[in-house]
């Protein structure tokens, strides 16, 4: 097969959360299990660090990376999911897998794929802790996919763990609660292995302590432990960052038997897009009118976002925004500015809201805009409109800001 032929049967066989939704979570370990004990266990020959959290996981895995290979050592990173290319997923020291290694990955183990009926999501967290293990990397940052306790990257046990924080996000498939959301994030927590909390929150606190003391795991919270301290200069720009960075500090402050020395922290915040490839965290496109994409997609995320866009100096607002179907629209929509000019489309995937739908919830909370069939026609008709001094910004979906990056 062609690496083109390979994405396509991996696309169309097998469920893919991002694009169909709660029908392609198994909520299920054992065929994940099962994979890597056919693929020879790969997840044990490396060491690991592993990420959850509703908002920031991904910035904050590709920050502990960065700084790794600041300090020298080779450093695998898996995320999702993924903006332009698949191999996004899959990276070492920055580079992506190459297409090759995914053919070859695939075409071996085809038969095993086919007979099982793994979902996407389960091949390719098989897929990657293979090319890591084959490499040899010195450890590997493994971003959560959803939830933890049941999540396919919950094979490992690893020097570090790390969440984020809680919020409401995937509430069909994590629970209602926010407590019942952390029990479900907590379950990355392993014995022994110490654990690090981003942002202390009161609803969570206590279930992060009591799982922790349960596994006899040391736990720190990062924003208590450094309160009041300078941040480091970064290249990402959200200022939302700044409760990843204390998260991302802390791992580090844990972390055994890594040499990481003060200028390795700096240069890795600082480096941290050239190092790693990460797109779409208030990613700046253009000046004159300004635009910034946001893959910001729910209301914790999309709260803290909005407070930056009407911190910036512009003349007139212009907002491109399309969701996925399963978001509480009543609750993100309050959050966006009456005063913007409003840009409604449908991202391209199964999963996007019927743009007309999106236009009429947005509509009740007094926000009015036109819509459009693609996100790029949106995109154009907002660059057509600015004028030099005006903001656009364009999110509310991460498969929004992947046709525009």
């Amino acid at each position: 097969m062609t690496y083109t032929e390979v994405l396509s049967w991996m696309f169309a066989q097998l469920p893919m959360y991002q694009h169909k939704g709660v029908s392609a979570h198994s909520g299920k370990l054992e065929a994940i299990v099962s994979f890597v004990a056919h693929l020879h266990h790969p997840e044990k020959k490396i060491k690991t660090i592993h990420v959850a959290g509703t908002n920031g996981k991904g910035s904050s895995s590709h920050l502990i990376a960065s700084i790794l290979q600041e300090a020298g050592y080779s450093v695998g990173l898996y995320t999702s999911p993924h903006l332009k290319d698949f191999r996004e997923r899959i990276k070492i020291n920055g580079k992506v897998i190459p297409k090759q290694k995914v053919v070859d990955f695939i075409e071996t183990n085809l038969e095993y794929l086919q007979k099982n009926k793994l979902s996407f999501f389960e091949m390719t967290v098989g897929m990657a802790f293979d090319y890591f293990a084959s490499k040899k990397v010195d450890i590997a940052v493994i971003e959560v996919g959803l939830g933890g306790r049941l999540d396919s990257t919950n094979i490992i046990t690893p020097e570090v763990s790390l969440i984020t924080n809680i919020g409401f996000d995937h509430v069909d498939i994590l629970g209602d609660t926010l407590e019942k959301i952390a029990f479900e994030k907590a379950g990355i927590i392993k014995p022994n292995c110490p654990v690090v909390i981003s942002e202390t929150q009161p609803e969570t606190r206590e279930v992060f302590k009591k799982v922790a003391l349960q596994h006899h795991a040391e736990i720190l919270f990062a924003d208590e432990e450094f309160s009041g301290i300078a941040q480091y200069p970064s290249a990402l720009l959200g200022d939302y960052q700044a409760k990843n960075n204390k998260g991302v500090l802390g791992v580090f402050k844990v972390l055994k038997g890594y040499q990481v020395s003060e200028e390795n922290l700096k240069n890795g915040f600082l480096n941290v897009i050239a190092n790693t490839g990460l797109l779409g965290r208030w990613q700046i496109l253009s000046e004159h009118p300004k635009v910034v994409c946001d893959t910001a997609h729910n209301a914790e995320g999309l709260k803290l976002v909005m407070q930056q866009v009407q911190k910036q100096s512009f003349d007139a607002l212009h907002l491109v925004l399309g969701f996925v179907k399963d978001k509480d629209l009543k609750a993100i929509a309050p959050l966006f500015p009456k005063n913007a000019k409003y840009y409604f489309c449908k991202p391209a995937i199964e999963r996007g809201l019927e743009v007309e739908i999106l236009k009429d919830k947005f509509e009740v909370f007094g926000l009015f805009g036109d819509s459009y069939s693609t996100v790029n026609k949106a995109f154009e008709a907002a660059l057509e409109n600015a004028k030099q001094n005006d903001f656009i910004y364009i999110g509310g979906s991460t498969f929004v800001v992947a046709e525009v990056v």
